[in-house]
């Protein structure tokens, strides 16, 4: 089976990086189903190691801000919500439930602390993306976003250290008027190598 092409349309090949939001609110029921669809895609062990902060109060988002470089400022403000992408360093805690047929893998990831966090950071970023095909996928727009201080909202939103941010994303419906034209990719032959 291979989905249509309005479905590719719609999560990646005419979906854009939206910088501008319209005051239409995001409903508890969309934040949920795009968890619901995230937590679906594949990760190593099952471990799901991502972590999300959905940012919508205006008291949340001015804790946020200090954080924010200059040009994330105003989408920011505007966006309904602006999840905080993070990933959990001691994700392996939750092995036994998540991988139940081998407990055990969570050993090595609990005797060092740097391979932890690696993989971590990795499977996070993947699911990370889930999310933004996700988000999608039930209708909303995104606006990724690395043009942040991580230690400053760290310290803000998960000062216990357990829980990392990778990345955000401004989450809403999407202003049209303020997209940016489609940039070029790469090529095939230019990213990719067949040996």
């Amino acid at each position: 089976m291979q989905l249509d092409e309005k479905s590719l349309d719609l999560i990646l090949l005419k979906a854009r990086t939206q910088n501008g939001w319209l005051p239409t609110p995001v409903t508890d029921d969309e934040l949920r189903a795009i968890y619901q669809i995230m937590r679906s895609g594949p990760t190593s062990a099952n471990s799901c190691r991502a972590r999300v902060l959905f940012v919508r109060t205006p008291e949340a988002k001015a804790r946020l801000i200090p954080a924010l470089s200059p040009g994330n400022v105003d989408k920011t403000k505007a966006a309904p919500v602006t999840p905080i992408i993070g990933y959990d360093t001691r994700f392996y805690e939750l092995l036994p439930k998540l991988f139940p047929h081998r407990p055990e893998m969570k050993n090595p990831y609990e005797a060092n602390a740097k391979l932890a966090e690696t993989v971590a950071f990795r499977n996070g970023t993947l699911q990370g993306a889930y999310f933004i095909i996700a988000a999608r996928a039930v209708g909303l727009d995104v606006g990724g976003m690395s043009g942040f201080d991580n230690a400053k909202a760290d310290a803000e939103f998960f000062p216990d250290g357990r829980v990392k941010s990778n990345f955000l994303c401004n989450l809403g419906h999407g202003d049209a008027s303020k997209v940016m034209a489609k940039l070029p990719r790469l090529e095939f032959d230019e990213a990719c190598k067949l040996i």
